[in-house]
């Protein structure tokens, strides 16, 4: 089983050992909007190109983008309890997708989200922003989601109903990287 601690790339000049090794800010309150900025990172040659790793603990995603190197993410994540753990795979993506909050979401929370069950189209406002990634596994729409957020704020918390939330811009860019096929590993 790769760790956190396995992801990384050691080496002298790391002083902290977070999920890559390098940014000691990984898992601590953000205080700047450039530390949300994607970073390209070292990590360990074998994980594998075109995969994505997720570090809710850290509020980190990782798209290793050739041997050795990836892009990490600042992301937002569920509450405790809420988050997909274990593999996926990325089968389907969506330019400003809708939303229709599942039927576990209205029964644990009708007030916020029974109002939503006829569904958001797609646009600036809806909960899943820019960009939609869909985790499968198998033929199975597992319904969690790597998605934009019209709420930047909240990138660094665990506020969601499971989803991997990142700032539009960043989901676009990660969007345009990920091939369908990918593996997700949630950790």
């Amino acid at each position: 089983m790769l760790t956190r601690r396995h992801f990384i790339q050691t080496g002298a000049s790391l002083a902290v050992l977070t999920p890559l090794g390098v940014s000691a800010h990984v898992g601590a309150p953000h205080t700047t909007p450039e530390s949300f900025d994607p970073v390209v990172k070292r990590i360990r040659d074998d994980v594998a190109p075109g995969s994505i790793h997720v570090f809710p603990e850290y509020f980190v995603l990782y798209f290793v983008t050739e041997p050795g190197v990836a892009i990490e993410y600042h992301v937002a994540v569920g509450d405790a309890g809420r988050n997909l753990k274990g593999g996926a795979t990325i089968r389907r993506k969506e330019e400003w997708p809708s939303w229709t909050p599942t039927q576990n979401m209205i029964r644990r929370e009708p007030e916020k989200y029974a109002k939503y069950a006829g569904g958001v189209p797609g646009g600036p406002d809806n909960p899943l922003g820019a960009r939609a990634l869909y985790l499968y596994r198998g033929n199975r729409d597992t319904y969690y989601r790597i998605h934009g957020t019209p709420q930047p704020w909240t990138i660094g918390t665990a506020v969601s109903s499971g989803c991997i939330r990142l700032k539009n811009e960043h989901v676009i860019g990660l969007y345009d990287r990920v091939k369908l096929g990918a593996p997700v590993k949630v950790y």
